[in-house]
């Protein structure tokens, strides 16, 4: 869970994982976030027709 450290040499989060927690679940809600975006433009246009 370290690799930001690991990465960019820097310890923003004190080696708590925290900050790598919460770019990850920032991820997880931008993908879902597209998925369901995705889901709805395509019921949309099956609709139309």
């Amino acid at each position: 869970m370290d690799w930001i450290e690991q990465v960019f040499g820097i310890d923003p989060d004190f080696g708590s994982g925290a900050l790598e927690m919460l770019i990850a679940g920032a991820v997880v809600l931008v993908v879902v976030g597209l998925v369901l975006s995705r889901r709805r433009a395509t019921r949309r246009d099956t609709t139309v027709r």
